[in-house]
């Protein structure tokens, strides 16, 4: 408490330090980040949903057709480094720039490309929207580190994560429902058009709005911790290199990176080759695995909320993590095991509990990683939490994708429920350092913080 005390009063006593406050406009540029995020997600998976008339319509192999899926995963790996360092460099208003109006681009070329010949022009699209992600993806902790108080910092960025989910469960929900399960392209591309302009509509709409409203930081910091990340940056923050050093050489930050790459990569995995799994056993379903797939996403927007303020109130980031970690492995060897019953309600069931508590985890590593590695900048270790990601999408989708047409879903599924036992174990080991909490031991408010715009 001493120790605490002494921070609190070194700040106060700082004259180039300004006192911290909350805004309300906090609240509406994390709407309008999760909303052009949740567009994003959907121009991510709304092909693999549909991926068998995908792969009929364009006349390609299925394994084509996945990497409309993977060459989001495949476009972060290299361009993160710069797009982390430019949102160090520029801030969060420039990368939102960036995101939202890439994102649209995408959206609009894909417009042209609902011709069974133009398979070539939907992946350009495509591949328009993978680049708009890397501006997209690592923001959640740092939009919520930005604008939103200690005491609420974790359930933003579960907010933030909640609307690429809902991106996502739109993803699933929407497409089968738009896009008739037929083989004459006559009637399959005005359906993939009408699809694709309400996609463009939408997303330039938002890019616009981020434009014209998106604010790169409040004028004054919401909290101890960020007020003194912006005193380092001014004064002796280490280099973009240095603070990835400092990420790939900390041991906790190491095992995280992991785990996290594990259990999201995983998602990525299933969310691509969700189709395919539930067309094995369930022939003529795919308006049902669209519609279990949305509940497994929709299971996880509640259990990323919830989760998140789970962090606010109780700061046990190393039990929730453990917990969470342990309950996705737990439920994805149920769905391994019931997927083949024949009964499609279990698979409702199984699914939904395996999202709440796969998507449910994604917030929580986010946060884990800001805590464990202050003061680096929480894009830089949200940005290498999603790389990892992205990595172990590629090589999950890639390996199930050949295991399901040799050996089977059951085996596909099977080793995926290995690599989230090793997840497991590797969240064990974290030593769990609150650094940003130590940071902000001493909340100091303003008596009307949050009232002012």
């Amino acid at each position: 408490m001493d120790s605490e005390r002494k921070l609190c009063d070194e700040l106060q006593s700082d004259d180039n330090l300004p006192p911290v406050k909350l805004y309300i406009r906090r609240w509406f540029m994390l709407a309008l980040f999760a909303s052009y995020s949740a567009t994003n997600a959907f121009q991510w998976i709304h092909y693999s949903i549909i991926s068998n008339i995908i792969t009929r319509f364009y006349g390609v192999e299925q394994t084509t057709t996945d990497w409309l899926s993977m060459v989001f995963m495949l476009a972060y790996i290299p361009l993160i480094i710069p797009a982390t360092w430019l949102l160090d460099r520029r801030g969060v208003r420039t990368i939102a720039i960036l995101g939202s109006g890439l994102n649209a681009l995408g959206a609009c070329v894909k417009i042209a490309s609902a011709e069974s010949n133009l398979f070539a022009v939907t992946m350009t699209g495509q591949v328009i929207a993978a680049i708009s992600q890397v501006f997209i993806l690592g923001m959640p902790s740092k939009i919520a580190a930005t604008w939103f108080g200690p005491k609420e910092v974790s359930t933003a960025c579960a907010i933030a994560v909640f609307g690429n989910q809902a991106g996502v469960a739109m993803g699933f929900l929407l497409p089968p429902i738009i896009v008739p399960d037929v083989e004459d392209p006559d009637i399959v591309g005005p359906a993939l058009r009408y699809m694709f302009i309400g996609t463009a509509a939408v997303t330039t709409t938002l890019a616009l709005l981020v434009l014209i409203f998106f604010k790169a930081k409040p004028p004054l910091p919401p909290s101890l911790a960020q007020m003194k990340f912006l005193q380092n940056q001014r004064e002796q923050a280490m280099s973009y290199m240095e603070s990835i050093e400092f990420l790939v050489t900390k041991l906790s930050v190491v095992l995280l990176i992991l785990s996290y790459g594990i259990n999201t990569g995983s998602f990525y995995a299933i969310s691509t080759l969700f189709n395919q799994e539930i067309l094995t056993y369930y022939p003529g379903s795919i308006k049902e695995a669209g519609e279990i797939g949305l509940t497994m996403v929709l299971a996880g927007i509640g259990g990323a909320i919830l989760c998140g303020i789970i962090l606010d109130r109780t700061r046990a980031y190393k039990l929730t993590t453990v917990l969470v970690y342990v309950m996705t492995t737990a439920f994805m060897v149920t769905y391994t095991c019931t997927l083949s019953l024949g009964m499609l309600w279990i698979v409702y069931v199984t699914g939904g509990a395996l999202g709440f508590f796969m998507t449910g985890y994604l917030p929580i590593g986010y946060e884990f990683a800001a805590e464990i590695s202050h003061p680096v900048s929480e894009g830089s270790s949200s940005g290498l939490l999603t790389a990892a990601a992205q990595v172990f999408g590629i090589v999950f989708t890639i390996a199930m994708g050949n295991i399901i047409p040799t050996a089977g879903v059951l085996a596909a599924n099977i080793s995926l429920s290995v690599m989230l036992g090793i997840g497991t174990i590797l969240t064990v080991l974290i030593r769990p350092e609150l650094r940003r909490q130590e940071a902000n031991a001493v909340e100091i408010f303003p008596e009307e913080s949050g009232t002012k715009m």
